[in-house]
């Protein structure tokens, strides 16, 4: 079976987003373009880890230019994008791994997010060069949401992620740990219950 590939070149939309309560989230990448809508799930730390090597990534491509590039500095008011993920939410994949690259030609980000490998193998040698191979297979890897996204779409969704990111639990002032509704055990105070 070949590779499933979802690409998305200027998509009219492509966002972080969240389904549930603090604590509990699901996150999500979602691709829209037109009637077509694609959704990957990821875990939070996947989510922040994007965000903030996107904002690094696009700073290095201004500084390189000397501003000469077509990237804002900041999010650009005018396409900020708030909503809600669309729906129905359908799970293409889980990500297990991502990619970004900077097409300096086209002046366009390139972010690829890979479906999660499981593989079996006698030992860690054989199972890192079995996840290798499997990964740079065009033909046969893992499903890849492939997504191309101006200076600007690329700087909106840098900063939405990392807005959906810390709307999260807030932290403990003790233990910087997260604080539930129903309360929350502080390695700090011995155990003791804190309410929220």
């Amino acid at each position: 079976m070949s590779r499933q590939v979802f690409l998305y070149d200027h998509p009219e939309r492509f966002v972080a987003g969240t389904v549930g309560l603090p604590g509990r989230r699901s996150f999500f990448l979602q691709a829209t373009d037109g009637t077509r809508v694609t959704s990957v799930a990821l875990e939070k730390t996947q989510v922040a880890a994007l965000a903030e090597r996107m904002d690094e990534l696009l700073d290095e491509v201004v500084r390189r230019s000397g501003g000469s590039a077509s990237v804002p500095a900041v999010a650009p008011s005018e396409i900020n994008d708030t909503a809600p993920l669309d729906t129905p939410i359908e799970e293409e994949f889980r990500v297990g791994t991502m990619a970004l690259a900077w097409d300096g030609e086209e002046e366009l980000m390139i972010v690829e997010a890979q479906a999660l490998v499981e593989l079996d193998a006698d030992s860690d040698e054989d199972l890192a060069e079995a996840e290798e191979r499997l990964l740079q297979d065009e033909e046969n890897g893992p499903p890849m949401l492939r997504v191309r996204l101006t200076g600007a779409q690329a700087r909106a969704f840098a900063k939405r992620a990392l807005d959906v990111v810390n709307a999260g639990r807030p932290p403990c002032p003790l233990c910087s740990l997260p604080l539930d509704p129903e309360g929350h055990v502080c390695p700090r105070q011995n155990g003791y219950r804190r309410g929220a």
